[in-house]
């Protein structure tokens, strides 16, 4: 049992940690490696997390390298420019406006290419307007707390979405129909406490002038169109799909691959930038992760949080769903989202619940888990990413600063969105 505990531990250390910039799937697939040769999971446990994750995995990737297509497009660049322009020079309005850029990117891709394509854009744009250090950073933070804070909508908006939706065989409009309330919430929430937390820094006024052409940006008007169609071909073909039982990835990856074939003809894209920026890596990190989780399971060392979430189902709807969220959100914070989606889920299932109890908590957990890893810096891999970043671009951010931010930020998010979920839940079932 200790085994389990130390493995799980260790692997998370490593992978927060990466010493010598250790990459994520090879910590993860040492770790299921580990697991393997000591008998805490077996070859049938590999088969069965492989045929659990690959979907959602492969799903991932093809956001992102669409995301990428789109970026060389210059389709983020243009949408900025035409945002900032629409603010009349309102620092306010441009504030929102930025916000909202986040949300929508991270709702129809996913977050993560929200906050590492958009960080980049925001930074360049904003400082075209000539603000200096403390008066940028509001809108960067703005934008990368809300692209984690509502990729609820659509279960491509969120590795941890198609995770739990490909676990508990949730369809996409049936997700879509209990997530879009809360994500709206989660939107209003995020923009007016991180409004209240920045007012001061946000600039009164702007040049607009000081902003190129927005149609200067767009390095070829074809793919820039193309990008259009294959967002409505990804979010109205995940629509369809659950119809005619095709993978979410499928979809996606018809997406992904005609807008790099199209970008690669027109000169915008190179195939083997695509092929090199696209993060197969998370293949490997999902599959050995659930292994890892599941080698955690079959030690028993997953009991304490199915009785925690028991306790809490036996007070009712209300409490089963605001307290399952908080629990998720707590060890997204400490142990990395995905880790935590994976035990909730485990949790979840080993509770044998109905299948509308089993969903309700489900959807909390994502909420958590999505929410979660804003209140500290290890709480998500993308986060670390984007800090870093930041960095690269000469704004530094201290841990500690970072999570008086996230946390006073992410609490209320957190209990409306959880709110919002609990209404949509009392409606529907």
């Amino acid at each position: 049992m200790e085994w389990a505990g130390g493995l799980f531990l260790t692997t998370l250390v490593l992978i927060l940690w990466r010493p010598r910039g250790l990459g994520i799937g090879w910590t993860a697939a040492g770790a299921a490696g580990v697991a393997l040769v000591t008998h805490l999971v077996t070859l049938a446990d590999v088969v069965a997390v492989a045929r659990m994750v690959w979907d959602a995995t492969l799903a991932f990737i093809a956001a992102i390298v669409l995301a990428h297509g789109m970026d060389r497009a210059g389709f983020f660049d243009w949408a900025a420019i035409r945002l900032a322009r629409a603010a009349r020079g309102d620092g306010r309005r441009v504030f929102l406006y930025v916000m909202a850029l986040g949300a929508a990117t991270s709702a129809v891709l996913n977050n993560d290419g929200a906050i590492l394509i958009l960080t980049p854009v925001v930074l360049e744009k904003i400082r075209l307007l000539r603000l200096d250090a403390r008066r940028m950073l509001p809108f960067v933070m703005a934008s990368g707390f809300v692209a984690d804070t509502t990729s609820l909508p659509l279960v491509i908006s969120n590795l941890v979405n198609i995770l739990s939706a490909d676990s508990f065989h949730i369809g996409f409009i049936a997700y879509a129909a209990r997530m879009i309330l809360p994500d709206l919430v989660s939107f209003a929430a995020s923009a007016a406490v991180m409004y209240l937390w920045f007012r001061r820094d946000i600039p009164r006024r702007f040049e607009p002038s000081e902003l190129p052409d927005a149609a200067t940006v767009i390095r070829h008007r074809g793919v820039f169109r193309l990008a259009w169609g294959m967002l409505a071909l990804l979010v109205g073909g995940d629509m369809v799909a659950e119809f005619v039982h095709v993978p979410v990835s499928a979809v996606a990856w018809l997406a992904a691959s005609i807008l790099t074939v199209a970008g690669v003809r027109a000169r915008v894209m190179r195939a083997h930038q695509v092929a090199r920026e696209a993060p197969w890596s998370v293949i490997v990190f999902s599959i050995g992760m659930y292994l890892v989780v599941d080698a955690m399971q079959n030690a028993g060392l997953t009991s304490w949080l199915e009785r925690c979430m028991a306790a809490m189902v036996a007070h009712g709807l209300f409490i089963g769903v605001l307290g399952t969220g908080f629990l998720a959100a707590l060890l997204s914070s400490v142990a990395n989202n995905l880790p935590a989606t994976m035990l909730g889920a485990v949790s979840i299932h080993a509770l044998h619940l109905s299948p509308a109890w089993t969903h309700a908590l489900a959807y909390a957990n994502v909420i958590g888990c999505d929410l979660g890893p804003k209140m500290t810096p290890v709480g998500s891999l993308v986060t670390l990413l984007w800090l870093h970043v930041l960095r690269r671009e000469g704004i530094r951010v201290t841990a500690l600063a970072y999570m008086r931010l996230g946390v006073v930020c992410t609490v209320p998010v957190l209990i409306t969105a959880l709110l919002a979920l609990y209404l949509v839940l009392r409606v529907t079932n």
